[in-house]
Order: structure tokens, then C-alpha cells, then sequence
């Protein structure tokens, strides 16, 4: 058992907006987050492609049979994908380099990193005011129990065991010891509402869920009927309020796996291979139902290998790593940062508690002190929007010198993203201020001792970015799906560029697809990561992997001269205007944003219309306990509001026009937007305010805090097509109506 020490001495750092009462995360979803982005959709059809697609030879037990363009009953083992649970697939094998590592499964890595760190702690959990910690060695025994566990009440291979609840130590060791049983890991969104659970877990045929509270239950217990693979529940939190047959607590659960010999489990791992599937990933069904991303024990394990060597994670008999688990398990991000790799370095993973993301977080990371920590875009802008609020208050010295040293830092940082890293000498004033100001400001936030910042899973807009700079953290951004296993490319301290998603992993190809003649096009990714197929999906897995087996994203994207990433948008999203025009709405959105700092949301409109317009929102407070927009506006917006000369404090003050102050200013950012745009088509004609902000309750976002566009498209009919109402001209008596 150990304790922390609460760390975080804030009192000269006010300037900063910095304080122990750091940022209220709420409204920053725990359904936010590796910069995924295409699971959540199907790649669109191509065409181009399809014209250009080579033959290949489909293995069938009658013979080699050609079939162009077609990925019907591959032979196990013989092709890179498959659509069976029980499949195999060829391992995407390189002669040299990380591409030629030996394939482990699951248990060869656990079994590995037992031999060299079972004595060193593995998890971390909080009971009361203290943290307990269990060891490698005991870590890999419970998840052995776990899966004879399973094996007693009835897991079949290749059935799926779903867990349903909050990151917790119980979550890993379910998730493990579901695929040591040989079946599948499958994590549920705990948003889900009780039909999408029931999706889910026919689509896998799970045998057990996992849950963790009689809420969760609740959801399970209306869809059980339904759900003729179902052969036992486990409760891993709380007491049962009811006792029903194979209904389990956690204690009852594991009593039966240590009551079990190991003999059936053994052979079970034995018969494992590297290029089989062991979890199931699945997307959040922005459009249509959830696809079930197959990823095998290789995809697991070779990804944690590649990636680790890649952001130089150090081995646990070097300089343990520290990782804070909080974002949703249910996600490839939180499974590869929080469970593969740690596991493959003998890195400690601490759990936070289930409201980190309605401010619990903040203390979690001051106690733990992390060495490397994941943020999605909205938990970096609601520290940004705390520590600047509080800032605000603090004394005039006090601002001035944190805007000494911020001007410092962004120049210095900047300086050393352009050398690569290779600053030969950090000036004097870099170095008072990193004394003065930066060391503090870490302190503050439970990061002095995290050398890697990362950011993914959605957008983030530059000024997020060089905020964090001018405080000597940057942040380095992550790109990849679900489909390929998590990361795809990863900025490094030394390898950044501010907006970019860094450089490909080692081991790894990344090409641009039919390119424009600015080098933009779909990005597409080869490696030992890519998954297998979507289960039981033929006509998913074919618009996702070509003929040559190369994963097309959906995304759109180009390099730049140093061969650093830059995502553009995504096909799925690009608006072709009535005349013809292709243009990303995404960049034009978080241009708006940064003009103006008051706007939470931005929506683009103009597909096949004569010109653009823009659903906006105003940043406002979110109900705490139902994650609803409320009408009350942020601390920062307010006083954004009162540097305009608005008295506004609510959304509906503003909304519809009703704040002319701040309707001015919104109308002089988007001309400033406007007057950068590369084209007339692509300039911002109409715009208005929603009174309310896009949330998931509302149906705006999806769980990965993405822009479901169908959904507002449809939601906000009425306020698109007032944009689009044709308007005559005041040129006649006849026509009294004023020009809009």
C-alpha cells in the first residue's frame, strides 16, 4: 500500500490562471478520444480505386481462384483479412526492422513482462484517501482466475465477454482474462442506452457481460431476453440490489475461477496464435450500427512494441512510467496508452475516479504525477479555459510577468520545433522563466514530472496548442483508428510542428491517395497494426481495405516537406457547392473558433448550395450529472461578453440576435476569417447563434465528441433553410421587403 502526497503549490502562479481548483472538466466527455476518426464512419466509396484496383488471388481449399476486387473466404491464414470470428490472417511480416519482430500473443507479452517486473507494481486504485497497488506478478495470476472464471460459467471460443462501466482495475483483468479464455475483449460505451448494449453483445454472441453498478445492470436486465448467447452477468462495483439467477458479484466471480484447475486454461493459451482475433473494437455508429473492428494478439502487441520504442518509454528497472487511466476503455486509445503499453514496459497505470471529467482529474494527476499523459482537445481547452479565467483576477505584476514568460516560452518552443529539438543552448531568459513561472505551473497541474503531453481523437485548434507552449508543455499530437490498432503517427519532442499529427511509427507506411495538386488526398495506412476485418461486415471490410490490403481512412491529408502530417479534413465531410466547389469545412470552423474565442461549436453549411453559411454555438456551463448545455454562460465567455461592453451572462441573451454587441463582434471575426479565404466561394455569407450548445445528450456529438453532421443537419432544418430563402430585391413599389 502506498500514499501520495498532494503536490501543488499554485500561490505565484494566479497570473497564470493556474490553481489547485484546476479546471472543472465536465462538459469534456469520457466518450472523447487516439485521433480516431474514421471508425466512426464507413470510408466513402471510391471510384477512382475501384478503376484502379489490381487482381488478386483469393485462396480457396479447391485451388487458387482469381476474384478481382473481391474478399470473399480467405483460407486461414493466407490473407490479410478476414470476416470470421474464428479467422486467421496473414501477418503484414517485413524482412528487416521493427516489420520483422516475432508475432506474440497476449500472453507471451503478459508472460514476458511477469518474468522481468513481476515485482513491480502494475495497477493503482484509490480506496478512501489511500492508493493501493497490485504487483505484475499478482496482476497476471488474477487475470488467469478471471479467465477460468469465464471458462466455468460458460465462455465459448470466439464469444465475446462485454465490460460495461468505468475504467477500473476490475476492467483490466475482465478484459485480460476474457482473452487468455480465448474469447473476446469487448468494451461498451457506458453512454450506450440499453438497445445499443444489446447491439453490441449480439453482434460478438457475448456469453458474459461485465458490468459495473445497477445502472449499468439495468440496461443489461431490459435487453436479456433478447440476448440468446447470454449465459451469466458480473457485477464488479456496488452490492447486488436483487439476487437472480446467474447474476454475480465480482467476489462470487472470482471464487469460482481460484476453485478451477489451470489445465483447461492452459491448453487454451497454448493453442492461441499471434494472428487470431482477441478483441473487438466498435465504432460508435455516427452512421448506421456500430462495425466490429477486429484486432488481433499481433495487432496488440506488436503496436505496443513499435510504439513504445518510438516515444522511448522507458523499462520499468530503468525509470518506472506512470500513466493516469480516465479515458473511455470501450476506445483503442485508452486500451493501448492504459493497458498494452505500460504491460510491455512494466509501467504503473493508476486509476482515476469516475468523475474525473467533472474535476476529480485535476487532483487525481497532482497525486500521481504521471510521466506521460493523454488529453483529448477538450480537456487541454477546459484547463486553458480555467487557467486563463483565473488569470484574469490575479494582479497586474503578476500578469505581466506571466506574459513575459509565456511570450518567452512560445518563442523559445517554437524555436526549438523549427531545430528539431537541437536548441544547443536555452537562453537566459528561457531559463528564469522556467524557474519563475513554467516549473510552477506543471507543479500546479500534477505534470513537472510528464515529459510526453499528448493530444488526439479530435481536432484542436492552434490556439490550444500554443497556449500550452508559451507554458513549456507542448502538446504532441496523435493520429490513428481503431482500425489500426490506435496510433498511425505521433509527434515526438524532438519531430513537431505545431497542427501536424507528427510522422508515421516506425514499421509502418503511410501514402496519399490521388492527390490533388496540392498534395491533399486520402491518407492510408500499412503496418503490422491494421486490423483484421469488421466481424461478419464484407461489405465494410471492402470499402475499408483495398485489393492491396492498404486501410483507406476517409481522411483527407498531405505532407509537408519534412514529411510531417497534416489532416485536412475528412471525404464523408467535404462540401461540393452548387458551382462545384470542394471545400473542407473543418479548417473554416476552427478558423471562426479562434476569432472568436466566445464560440463553443461551428457547423459549416453550403453542400450543393449557391453559398456558405454556419450553425454557431456560445460557450455555456453543462449540467454535471446529465452533461446537458445549460443556459448560463462559461466564466470566460462572460467576461468576454464584458470586454465587448455585453451584459449578457446567458446563452438565450444572445441568441437570435438578441445581443447586437456580440453579434457585431461575431459578424468582425468571420470577416476576418473571410478575408483570408482562398476563394469567394469559400467565404462565410450567413451565419446564426443556436440557443443551445451541441452536446451527446442533445444528439449533436458522438461519444468521441465528434460532429454528428446528418444529425444537426437534420435537427436544425428550419435555421438552414431561412439561410437559403431566396429574397427579392427592394427595386419596386411592388416589393417592400428589405434585402438581407
Amino acid at each position: 500500500m502506498i500514499l501520495m502526497d498532494h503536490a501543488g503549490d499554485a500561490s505565484l502562479l494566479q497570473s497564470c490562471g493556474t490553481a489547485d481548483s484546476l479546471a472543472s472538466l465536465e462538459d469534456a466527455t469520457a466518450e472523447s478520444t487516439a485521433n480516431e476518426s474514421s471508425e466512426e464512419e464507413s470510408a466513402c466509396s471510391r471510384e477512382e480505386q475501384s478503376n484502379a484496383k489490381v487482381e488478386q488471388r483469393i485462396h480457396t481449399e479447391s485451388g487458387a481462384t482469381a476474384r478481382p476486387n473481391s474478399l470473399s473466404l480467405p483460407v486461414k491464414g493466407t490473407d490479410l483479412w478476414t470476416l470470421h470470428r474464428d479467422g486467421e490472417v496473414k501477418l503484414r511480416m517485413g524482412e528487416s526492422g521493427p516489420e520483422a519482430e516475432p508475432p506474440l500473443t497476449v500472453n507471451q507479452m503478459f508472460t514476458s513482462t511477469v518474468q522481468r517486473f513481476g515485482n513491480y507494481d502494475a495497477l493503482g486504485w484509490k480506496e478512501g484517501e489511500q492508493w493501493k497497488t497490485m504487483t505484475y506478478n499478482d496482476y497476471y495470476k488474477t487475470c488467469r482466475t478471471a479467465a477460468k472464471g469465464f471458462l466455468k460459467l460458460g465462455l465459448e471460443r470466439y464469444h465475446g465477454v462485454g465490460i460495461l462501466g468505468f475504467n477500473s482495475v476490475e476492467w483490466f483483468i475482465a478484459d485480460i482474462g476474457a482473452i487468455l479464455a480465448g474469447g473476446f475483449a469487448v468494451g461498451i460505451y457506458t453512454t450506450n442506452s440499453p438497445e445499443a448494449c444489446q447491439y453490441v453483445a449480439e453482434n460478438c454472441q457475448a456469453n458474459i457481460l461485465v458490468v459495473e453498478n445497477h445502472k449499468q445492470l439495468q440496461k443489461i436486465l431490459q435487453v436479456q431476453d433478447k440476448l440468446p448467447h447470454l449465459k451469466a452477468i458480473i457485477q464488479y462495483k456496488d452490492e447486488l440490489k436483487e439476487k437472480r439467477p446467474n447474476l454475480y458479484t465480482w467476489a462470487e466471480f472470482m471464487k469460482l475461477g481460484r476453485d478451477e484447475p489451470d489445465a483447461q486454461l492452459d491448453d487454451i493459451i497454448s493453442s492461441q496464435k499471434p494472428n487470431q482475433c482477441c478483441t473487438l473494437i466498435y465504432t460508435s455508429g455516427t452512421t448506421g450500427q456500430p462495425k466490429g473492428v477486429m484486432l488481433s494478439h499481433d495487432n496488440l502487441t506488436w503496436t505496443a512494441f513499435v510504439t513504445g520504442q518510438y516515444v522511448s518509454l522507458t523499462d520499468a528497472d530503468k525509470l518506472q512510467e506512470v500513466i493516469v487511466s480516465y479515458l473511455p476503455l470501450s476506445h483503442i486509445a485508452a486500451q493501448m496508452i492504459d493497458v498494452w503499453l505500460p504491460m510491455k514496459a512494466g509501467g504503473v497505470t493508476y486509476f482515476a475516479q469516475p468523475d474525473a471529467l467533472k474535476g476529480s482529474l485535476a487532483n487525481t494527476l497532482r497525486e500521481i504525477r504521471p510521466t506521460a499523459f493523454m488529453g483529448v482537445p477538450r480537456v487541454w481547452e477546459k484547463m486553458q479555459e480555467k487557467m486563463k479565467s483565473i488569470g484574469a483576477k490575479s494582479s497586474t505584476v503578476r500578469r505581466k510577468v506571466a506574459s513575459w514568460a509565456k511570450d518567452v516560452g512560445l518563442q523559445t518552443n517554437l524555436n526549438k520545433m523549427e531545430l528539431n529539438g537541437n536548441l544547443s543552448r536555452k537562453p537566459l531568459n528561457y531559463r528564469l522563466a522556467k524557474r519563475l513561472v513554467f516549473r510552477k505551473v506543471r507543479k500546479a497541474l500534477g505534470l513537472d514530472r510528464c515529459t510526453r503531453c499528448y493530444t488526439g481523437a479530435a481536432p484542436i485548434t492552434k490556439d490550444t496548442l500554443e497556449f500550452f507552449l508559451s507554458l513549456d508543455i507542448p502538446l504532441f499530437e496523435l493520429y490513428g483508428m481503431s482500425e489500426s490498432s490506435g496510433p498511425q503517427t505521433i509527434s515526438l519532442p524532438d519531430a513537431f510542428r505545431l497542427t501536424s499529427c507528427g510522422k508515421v511509427i516506425p514499421g509502418c507506411k503511410t501514402k496519399i491517395f490521388n492527390p490533388d495538386v496540392d498534395g491533399n488526398g486520402e491518407i492510408c495506412f500499412w503496418g503490422r497494426h491494421v486490423f483484421m476485418g469488421y466481424l461478419n461486415m464484407p461489405d465494410k471490410t471492402e470499402e475499408a481495405l483495398d485489393s492491396d490490403g492498404w486501410l483507406h481512412s476517409g481522411d483527407l491529408g498531405k505532407h509537408d516537406q519534412d514529411n510531417f502530417l497534416f489532416i485536412t479534413g475528412r471525404i464523408k465531410e467535404l462540401i461540393i457547392t452548387a458551382g462545384g466547389e470542394n471545400i473542407p469545412p473543418v479548417p473554416i470552423e476552427d478558423a471562426v473558433k479562434e476569432a472568436v474565442p466566445l464560440i463553443s461549436n461551428a457547423m459549416l453549411i453550403g453542400d450543393k448550395r449557391k453559398f456558405l453559411s454556419m450553425l454557431l454555438t456560445i460557450k455555456c456551463q453543462v449540467n454535471n450529472e446529465t452533461g446537458a448545455p445549460e443556459d448560463e454562460l462559461t466564466p470566460e465567455a462572460v467576461e468576454l461578453c464584458r470586454k465587448l461592453g455585453s451584459n449578457s451572462t446567458r446563452v438565450s441573451e444572445i441568441a437570435g440576435g438578441r445581443d447586437r454587441v456580440v453579434y457585431a463582434a461575431i459578424q468582425e471575426g468571420i470577416n476576418r476569417v473571410n478575408e483570408k479565404a482562398t476563394s469567394n466561394a469559400q467565404r462565410i455569407q450567413k451565419w446564426t447563434v443556436l440557443e443551445k450548445d451541441f452536446s451527446i445528450p442533445g444528439g449533436e456529438l458522438g461519444p468521441t465528441m465528434k460532429l454528428k453532421r446528418p444529425v444537426v443537419m437534420k435537427m436544425y432544418k428550419d435555421q438552414i433553410e431561412n439561410f437559403y430563402k431566396e429574397v427579392l430585391t427592394p427595386t419596386t413599389p411592388d416589393n417592400p421587403l428589405p434585402s438581407k
